[in-house]
């Protein structure tokens, strides 16, 4: 595939960084039903004057734009779950050239449908992401081989008692990104599925220690 195709893979808002801040960005990946606007103003939240990278999900259930098809609520296709990894981790290499982002720190937030594509680059592709938050994320799959992880940096922001995902499933996540090497922290709410204020605080006090300008 030529780069204007990879390119084309994804409908995409892109959105600069302030000039003032050091290099930094965020790869919004929206939950089942939102679209490449629907984590922006979660993304400005969580990190001021990062870059914004956003794509659309290009499967539809319903009508509803998804990063990967399922066959019921809770059961992946873990087939088409990486056949769709490689092509996101595909198209952000493309779009880092293009808008000027290769090297700088690249962290993952996704939201359900989206955090669990974004654990699954951190199987399959491990180099493309210094770290992510994933919040309301399952096990999206076990993976064949231990993916190499050290010097990842992982959130999960979890609900007590969220239906899609029970604590011993965010437990079990956790599990495997420590067995990879990465550096996990795990922060509940006791709430369901749905985000909470805490769960953004939560995500913002992490990520500002990410940050190479120590979010200032």
């Amino acid at each position: 595939m030529n780069t204007k195709d990879t390119l084309a893979l994804f409908q995409h808002r892109f959105v600069p960084g302030t000039p003032d801040a050091a290099p930094f960005t965020l790869l919004l990946l929206h939950g089942t039903g939102g679209d490449e606007n629907d984590l922006l103003p979660l993304g400005r939240l969580l990190a001021p004057g990062a870059a914004l990278l956003s794509p659309r999900g290009r499967v539809l259930e319903n009508g509803m734009p998804r990063f990967f098809r399922r066959f019921a609520e809770g059961v992946l296709d873990v087939e088409d779950l990486k056949t769709r990894t490689t092509e996101l981790a595909q198209f952000v290499r493309a779009t880092s050239v293009k808008y000027g982002l290769t090297g700088s720190p690249l962290y993952a937030v996704g939201f359900s449908n989206g955090a669990n594509i974004a654990a699954s680059t951190l199987f399959l592709e491990p180099e493309l992401l210094d770290g992510a938050v994933l919040l309301r994320a399952i096990v999206p799959f076990e993976p064949d081989t231990r993916p190499a992880l050290q010097g990842k940096r992982v959130l999960l922001a979890a609900g007590r008692r969220d239906p899609y995902s029970g604590p011993e499933n965010t437990e079990r996540l956790r599990e495997i990104f420590e067995e990879a090497g990465a550096d996990v922290a795990v922060h509940w709410s006791n709430v369901g599925h749905a985000l909470i204020q805490e769960d953004v605080d939560a995500a913002t006090a992490w990520l500002s220690r990410a940050r190479p300008d120590g979010g200032s």
